[in-house]
C-alpha cells in the first residue's frame, strides 16, 4: 500500500490498506518519527449517536506513509455522561510536551450531548505521546468562556503554551496557560470580533515563520465548506491583521473543499509548511451553492445565490446525514509571497521534491 506522493482529496490509506481516520489532526515529530493523531471517525455513519470512537494516531518516517498505532484515547462506552463519551462529541485533539513536567498534555474540545449546551474543554496527561492519557480536568470553561474550536502552541525560547480558541460564536480568545499547561491564566486577548455564524472565526490554526506569526481561520458553516482566511501578528496576543484568502485561486470560495485543522512546520525541509485541512463531506455534489455566500446573503438580507434550483434550506439538508467515516484529507504545502502565505492546489506532490535544510 506504500505510495511516493500526496494526492490531496483522494482516499488516504494506511499501510494496513484501512482509510486513515485522524480527523481534525495535528503532527508532532517525535523521537525520528512523525506521529499524526486525531479523531477517529470509523464509526460516525449516519444514525449511529458516534460522534468518534476515540483519538487514534499514526507514524510515518516520510509524511506520506502511515502506520497504525491505535487509539491512544480510547472511548469511555459505561459512562454516558464521561467527556470521552462517543455521544459527547469530543472534537479536534490537541497534544503538547511539557519540558519541565515531562508530561504531554492533552486539550479536547466537548461539545456534549446536545450541541446548544456550554461547550468546555478536558484536559489529560501521559507520560508517554502514545498513552495511556489520564483526565486532569473536566468541564473547562476558559476564564468563564464557551470554548470551540483550538490549537495550542509552545513558544520555544521562553516554553510558555499559549491557547487559541473560538469564544463561541464571536471572538477568537488568545490565552497563556500555566505553567504545567493544564489550565489557563489570566493573561488573554480578544481578536477578529464578529456578529455570528457564519462571520465569525473558528477552527484558528497557528505557525511562525521568521519573526512574523500567522493565524488560519475558517468561517462557521458546520461542516460545510467556507472560504479560510490569514492573518498575521508581531506578537501572540497581536494586533491581529487580516491579509485576506488562504486559497486566492480557488473560485467555489471553499478551501478547496475542505477546513483546516492545523499547520505543520517541517524539521528537515526548508520552508515547508503544510496546511492539513479535512474534506469533512466528500459526497456532496460538487455543482452545489457555497453554504457561506448563501448563509451570509440571508443574514444580510441579500438574494441567496442559487445553483441548480437548490436553495439554502436544500442545501442544509445536504449535510444532515453526513457519514465523517468517508471524509478525506487535503493536505497542501503553504508558498509565500514575501510575507504573505498562499495555498495552492496540487494534484499531488511530495514533502521530497522540497530542499534540506541546512540545521
Amino acid at each position: 500500500m506504500n505510495s511516493d506522493v500526496i494526492r490531496p482529496g483522494q482516499p488516504w490509506l494506511d499501510t494496513d490498506g484501512n482509510r486513515i481516520q485522524a480527523h481534525g489532526g495535528s503532527i508532532l515529530h517525535h523521537d525520528g518519527l512523525f506521529v499524526w493523531y486525531g479523531e477517529n471517525k470509523e464509526r460516525t455513519t449516519p444514525g449511529s449517536g458516534n460522534w468518534h470512537w476515540g483519538v487514534r494516531a499514526y507514524t510515518s518516517t516520510d509524511l506520506i506513509n502511515w502506520d497504525d498505532q491505535g487509539l491512544i484515547i480510547p472511548p469511555v462506552l459505561d459512562d454516558p455522561t464521561s467527556p470521552l463519551h462517543p455521544a459527547q462529541k469530543m472534537d479536534r485533539p490537541h497534544i503538547i510536551f511539557n519540558e519541565s513536567t515531562g508530561k504531554f498534555v492533552c486539550w479536547l474540545k466537548i461539545m456534549g450531548e446536545d450541541q446548544q449546551q456550554t461547550q468546555v474543554s478536558t484536559v489529560l496527561t501521559a507520560d508517554s505521546l502514545f498513552g495511556p492519557y489520564e483526565v486532569v480536568r473536566t468541564g473547562l470553561r476558559p476564564l468563564g468562556m464557551d470554548a470551540g474550536d483550538f490549537d495550542l502552541v509552545v513558544d520555544p525560547a521562553t516554553r510558555k503554551a499559549y491557547y487559541f480558541f473560538e469564544k463561541v460564536h464571536t471572538d477568537v480568545v488568545c490565552v497563556e496557560l500555566t505553567d504545567d499547561y493544564t489550565d489557563v491564566t489570566p493573561n488573554a486577548s480578544l481578536h477578529f470580533p464578529h456578529s455570528g455564524p457564519p462571520f465569525n472565526r473558528e477552527a484558528p490554526a497557528y505557525f511562525k515563520r521568521g519573526e512574523r506569526h500567522y493565524l488560519v481561520t475558517s468561517s462557521t458553516t458546520g461542516y460545510f465548506p467556507n472560504p479560510s482566511e490569514f492573518a498575521t501578528a508581531r506578537d501572540f496576543h497581536g494586533p491581529w491583521e487580516v491579509i485576506g484568502d488562504a486559497h486566492p485561486a480557488d473560485e467555489s470560495r471553499t478551501s478547496f473543499s475542505s477546513q483546516i485543522s492545523s499547520v505543520f512546520q517541517h524539521p528537515h525541509k526548508k520552508e515547508l509548511y503544510i496546511a492539513l485541512a479535512d474534506r469533512w463531506l466528500p459526497e456532496l455534489p460538487a455543482e452545489m451553492p457555497n453554504v457561506f455566500d448563501a448563509v451570509a446573503a440571508r443574514m444580510e438580507g441579500r438574494p441567496s445565490p442559487q445553483t441548480s434550483g437548490m436553495n439554502l434550506a436544500e442545501i442544509m439538508q445536504l449535510g444532515a446525514g453526513e457519514n465523517t467515516a468517508v471524509a478525506d484529507y487535503v493536505w497542501l504545502p503553504i508558498r509565500f509571497d514575501g510575507e504573505r502565505p498562499v495555498i495552492e492546489w496540487l494534484d499531488e506532490w511530495s514533502p521530497a521534491d522540497y530542499e534540506d535544510s541546512r540545521e
